[in-house]
């Protein structure tokens, strides 16, 4: 066989082989896709990022995800979280109490790597210094990926994650906001786990959705 045959036969492998990865690739999200709900999918796609997966996520800052990176969990990452989370074993109210320090965790365990340890409460565009801040948009999905991580790890017991949930009326000049939320197994009662309206380190509030909704 000549030389030009063998690069021939080396070309065809190759495509091959990228046309496999390919379909392999596509049934890898489109499977991740079926696992979440179209309102929770569309916090990814009106970005264009993938949902979290394994032990990586797209963490989101500088309002409405204008910047983007990258964070794989490591095998500490997981043991500590697992831990905070084996104390909410108890109720559906312990489980919500350990989500809002698994959030905490999460918080300090980027603000180093961002800069967003010098965010501040209710953080958009009118406090400058996007750099350094998140928006309601960039919490959203930053819990809600969070949350999606530690059911997909087996780490709630009475909740699973739920569609994330809208405010805002501007005839009682409420603000437009958007929060993460869980879902109770039992109650099917809806809790917001909102940290946009905290500044860093801080618990976020974890409240019914109905609650929320009537809040400023």
């Amino acid at each position: 066989m000549t030389s030009t045959h063998h690069l021939r036969s080396r070309l065809r492998c190759a495509v091959a082989a990228i046309a496999v990865g390919a379909i392999a690739l596509s049934a890898a999200i489109s499977a991740q896709a079926a696992e979440v709900s179209p309102a929770i999918a569309q916090l990814y796609t009106s970005v264009s990022i993938f949902p979290p997966s394994g032990n990586a996520m797209t963490v989101c800052y500088g309002f409405v995800c204008r910047r983007r990176h990258a964070l794989e969990f490591g095998p500490g990452d997981r043991r500590a979280l697992t831990q905070i989370l084996s104390s909410g074993r108890g109720s559906a109210a312990a489980e919500r109490a350990a989500v809002q320090k698994a959030v905490v965790w999460f918080d300090r365990r980027v603000g180093p790597v961002l800069g967003t340890d010098k965010r501040v409460a209710r953080a958009d565009f009118r406090a400058g210094a996007d750099k350094a801040n998140f928006d309601c948009w960039d919490t959203t999905r930053n819990t809600t990926s969070l949350l999606l991580l530690l059911q997909d790890w087996g780490l709630l017991k009475y909740h699973s994650v739920g569609n994330p949930h809208y405010r805002g009326n501007v005839l009682v000049l409420q603000t437009p906001h958007n929060t993460a939320v869980l879902l109770e197994r039992a109650t099917q009662v809806e809790w917001v786990v909102d940290l946009w309206t905290r500044g860093y380190a801080q618990s976020p509030d974890v409240m019914p959705v109905g609650q929320w909704v009537k809040q400023d």
